[in-house]
């Protein structure tokens, strides 16, 4: 599991945003050329990512680039520059606008030649797609559509004016919203496919770089549901962000505990169930452990308590 507790926008039209993202904590950083690019600056936005992902220094972070969706004339010149020009340093491309699985495997076929003519070891290169539109029925195919996918991002803006949702903030509730969450139906089936083909969850941006609590609030919402990370704006969201996405040290070394008890009591003590203190603990608990533990050693998490079959 590469761990994708923050995912950090970076204009690919603005070198001082580069450099400075390339000491920030973030777990992913992605090169963007859609969305905050001008039409007019794209071609040498290309030419500054390529050059930023060959010269930079992203030691310990997912290198992505987010290329134009397939409706625009840009996106098969972005995925053959960028890749062509710096595929050895680059980790997965962010495609946006994923309305079907056919947009999944054109870009796994274009990078499939790529890889071949330029010697890259094959299929190295992973895709994300950004899920973003009311049209997205397909999510199931979707998520199934190519080895290479390895998360299913949201993308809240372009979904909320999908739907006409009544608000413009993007990632808030709306307002008059005031029972539930209204979000919670595409967060739950992005994510329920994303887990049923074994990929990871990214939640959107939330745009009110300034309003840490709001943040907060659409951070631990989708954290609690079971998501992987979330999309950052800013670098004062990457530390709250990379908190609330990873297990807190008493749930990590409780996991740990767990799979040291259930590993003693069944290979030492020939048992499928065991006491972990008070807590009786099976094979539905071993797997809940494996999650949060996997998430912490991911996040650099080290244990601080050590299993005494004793005192099971």
């Amino acid at each position: 599991m590469r761990s994708r507790r923050t995912t950090l926008a970076v204009p690919g039209s603005n070198p001082r945003f580069i450099e400075k993202a390339q000491g920030l904590p973030a777990d992913e950083i992605f090169l963007d050329l859609e969305d905050a690019v001008a039409p007019s600056a794209k071609e040498d936005a290309r030419k500054s990512v390529v050059a930023a992902l060959n010269e930079g220094d992203w030691t310990g972070k997912i290198r992505v680039v987010r290329v134009n969706d397939l409706d625009t004339p840009y996106a098969y010149r972005d995925v053959i520059e960028v890749v062509e020009g710096a595929g050895a340093n680059l980790d997965a491309i962010m495609l946006p606008k994923v309305q079907d699985p056919s947009h999944v495997r054109w870009l796994d076929r274009l990078l499939t030649q790529i890889e071949g003519a330029m010697g890259y070891e094959p299929g190295r290169i992973g895709i994300e797609a950004q899920i973003e539109d009311a049209r997205m029925t397909r999510i199931d195919d979707i998520a199934a559509s190519s080895p290479r996918l390895e998360t299913l991002v949201f993308g809240p803006g372009d979904f909320m004016a999908s739907i006409n949702m009544k608000t413009l903030v993007v990632g808030e509730q709306p307002p008059g919203y005031t029972e539930g969450d209204a979000y919670h139906y595409i967060l739950m089936r992005i994510l329920l496919a994303a887990r049923a083909h074994d990929l990871q969850a990214v939640d959107g941006p939330y745009f009110n770089v300034r309003d840490a609590d709001g943040f907060d609030r659409a951070a631990r919402r989708s954290a609690a549901l079971g998501f992987d990370g979330k999309w950052v704006l800013h670098p004062s969201q990457i530390d709250a962000g990379n908190a609330i996405f990873s297990p807190t040290q008493d749930d990590y070394d409780h996991a740990e505990l767990i799979l040291d008890a259930y590993d003693h009591a069944i290979n030492v003590e020939g048992r499928g169930a065991a006491m972990l203190g008070d807590e009786m603990i099976d094979e539905a608990s071993r797997k809940m452990a494996l999650v949060i533990a996997a998430k912490g050693r991911a996040a650099g998490l080290a244990r601080t308590r050590t299993f005494e079959p004793s005192g099971n």
